[in-house]
């Protein structure tokens, strides 16, 4: 026998670490708040009885969810004073989450944008029930609603969710394939190559978090997109690259200016063309984007 195994309970906390930070992070959008969720998981988790626990998997869920849930209070007061728009924390994922159908799209930044106008509670149960496919009772134990209270909740969710998320799944090959002719325009000073592959109602989200220059309304249209993206291109001039990257399960774009990252462009696309850019600027989020974090549906083997 190894004298220097893990206990059961860190064995059990290791074994499940990744699908809790998952949860965390769908319920979250920021990696670092998960990471801190993750702590005090572990320090509840810690204290427990586990001849008393009958599913641990279920457990540590319930208890992320918890902590998760007084984590989203403290995340609302701090966007309430966020300079311009918020938008998630993109994370170097690994391709197996883009293999990963349903996984990819509910991490991704046009679905993780319409979860945040869920309710923190609605939220939750949103996430545990479609993304990761807990039952009824155990979101329940997890939220502290009843059963039934949590069937509408869900049902009052999803109806929301499906009401403002894209209307069709669209391939990371076609993704990759719009974003791959954005960059040559950009490249290239291309404007009208650009106006070819951004849509007539594309939509440009920025986050510059008030540390780094961004615009601080969404800015919609073609023309007007393609006009800012072009005046950045000649302010930094022989200075901004970009190269493809997998963020958040999806492709994107990693954006360089004089060798140092700058941020992160993702982007939405319907029928071959981009309706909606959202590029991270603030360097508080990009802390995640030079080595992969792993998402995942399933606890590690």
């Amino acid at each position: 026998m190894n004298r220097y195994a893990a206990d059961p309970a860190t064995e059990a906390f290791v074994a499940h670490r990744n699908l809790l930070f998952t949860v965390a992070y769908e319920m979250l959008g920021s990696a670092a708040d998960a990471e801190d969720v993750l702590q005090e998981t572990w320090l509840r988790w810690a204290d427990v009885d586990l001849a008393a626990v009958r599913d641990r998997r279920a457990y540590l869920v319930r208890i992320t969810t918890r902590q998760a849930l007084n984590r989203l209070r403290t995340l609302a007061r701090r966007k309430e004073a966020y300079v311009g728009p918020w938008l998630p924390e993109p994370v170097l994922t690994a391709p197996d989450v883009a293999e990963d159908v349903e996984l990819a799209e509910s991490v991704s930044m046009a679905l993780m944008l319409v979860l945040e106008t869920l309710t923190p509670t609605e939220r939750a149960v949103f996430v545990l029930r479609e993304v990761f496919e807990v039952g009824y009772d155990e979101i329940a134990a997890a939220v502290e609603k009843s059963p039934a209270a949590v069937r509408q909740i869900a049902h009052r969710a999803r109806r929301h969710v499906d009401a403002r998320r894209p209307r069709a799944v669209v391939s990371p090959g076609e993704t990759r394939a719009a974003l791959e002719s954005f960059l040559r325009a950009l490249e290239t000073g291309d404007l009208q190559g650009l106006l070819d592959v951004l849509a007539p109602d594309v939509v440009l989200t920025s986050d510059g978090g008030g540390v780094r220059q961004a615009a601080l309304r969404p800015i919609t249209g073609a023309d007007k997109v393609a006009r800012m993206l072009a005046g950045g291109l000649r302010r930094f001039a022989g200075r901004l690259t970009g190269e493809p990257t997998l963020v958040n399960g999806n492709p994107a774009l990693l954006v360089r200016l004089d060798g140092a990252v700058d941020g992160v462009i993702a982007a939405h696309v319907r029928e071959g063309r981009i309706t909606g850019l959202y590029y991270v600027r603030n360097p508080e989020k990009l802390t995640r984007v030079a080595s992969e974090t792993r998402l995942t549906r399933a606890a590690d083997a």
